[in-house]
């Protein structure tokens, strides 16, 4: 009877228009609770079973900024480097001026700014940029081509000065890539992926995935559902060789849930994997935001919240219903959250 009422309320989530919903939890390595409902399918002929595989969108970033902190712990990366030691595209930047000028960048970008969103960049993925480098390879673009792209356009503001979800995660990937000398899916099979034992989490649908592709859906503010037909590549796929580091991931629930276990129990997995340091999750989720970025943040209504280093992190266990301070994680577009 400990979770009756969490599953009164995930069945209840159909007669919303929520079409389906797993939910899993953990504690100490060991599942307390998993329950599913609604279809996997749009015509309602197949229940979730539990080895949906979904696009999850920004939670990729969690991956994303786990294995930019164990470059950090190992020395090899520094929050403060500069991007342009990496990227030297990176290195003269523009910005946007308030009274509609553009003017070079005073300030550098640095590998902090890009974790905690504080960079600049935007999410416009149809901006001028992208758009010819796609043009130029014909669609053909590496995940380095298109974030050098990123910068043809200017910033909308200084590094450093405001807060703006954006495509900063997508940067990060290819410092990872510099920093470890590998391509970025390679580094977080290596590192993350397969010593953890994940087993379908990756940037390519294979035969195996599309056939446990979960119906994905669109909604709107008059709670209207629509079924958005093809899930094969989602917007975030910006070129056949394109690996996004914000938003570029498929996943089952139980592949993220034990990557968060690890992440929840000090950065050890339940077979004793060590894919992150307490010292280094303490780090990683510790506020980012200086206090204009964290009242553009408070816009979004994460009530005893603030973002860290690819993470929200609770700061306040009076605000956001029941919690505690250091709980963090993130969510995606698609609906997943860990």
């Amino acid at each position: 009877m400990r979770f009756a009422k969490l599953t009164e309320y995930i069945d209840s989530l159909q007669e919303v228009g929520v079409p389906g919903c797993d939910l899993v939890l953990y504690q100490d390595h060991k599942e307390i609770y998993r329950h599913m409902a609604g279809w996997r399918d749009a015509q309602k002929t197949q229940p979730m079973q539990g080895d949906e595989v979904y696009w999850i969108y920004s939670c990729t970033k969690v991956f994303t900024s786990c294995a930019a902190m164990q470059l950090i712990e190992q020395g090899k990366l520094n929050l403060d480097d500069p991007v342009s030691k990496y990227i030297p595209a990176y290195a003269h930047l523009q910005v946007k001026g308030e009274d509609g000028t553009i003017h070079p960048a005073q300030r550098t970008m640095t590998v902090r700014h890009l974790m905690s969103m504080q960079s600049g960049l935007s999410y416009e993925l149809a901006a001028p940029g992208i758009v010819q480098v796609l043009k130029e390879t014909q669609g053909k673009a590496t995940t380095r081509q298109v974030v050098e792209a990123f910068v043809r356009d200017p910033l909308e503001f200084e590094p450093g000065t405001s807060f703006l979800y954006s495509l900063s995660h997508d940067v990060l990937a290819v410092v990872i890539e510099e920093v470890s000398g590998m391509k970025f899916s390679e580094y977080l099979k290596k590192n993350l992926f397969d010593p953890l034992g994940l087993k379908t989490v990756g940037f390519t649908l294979t035969e195996d995935t599309k056939k446990r592709m979960c119906a994905a859906y669109t909604g709107d503010e008059n709670g209207q559902v629509t079924l958005i037909p093809k899930m094969e590549r989602p917007d975030y796929k910006l070129s056949e060789n394109y690996e996004s580091g914000g938003a570029g991931l498929l996943c089952d629930v139980r592949d993220y849930i034990t990557f968060l276990d690890a992440l929840a129990c000090g950065g050890v997995s339940a077979d004793g994997v060590h894919i992150l340091s307490p010292e280094m999750i303490q780090l990683w989720t510790a506020n980012q935001l200086i206090a204009k970025s964290r009242k553009v943040f408070d816009e979004w209504n994460r009530k005893g919240y603030t973002y860290a280093l690819g993470v929200r992190t609770r700061v306040d266990p009076d605000l956001g219903g029941k919690g505690q301070v250091g709980e963090f994680g993130w969510d995606g577009a698609a609906c997943a959250w860990g």
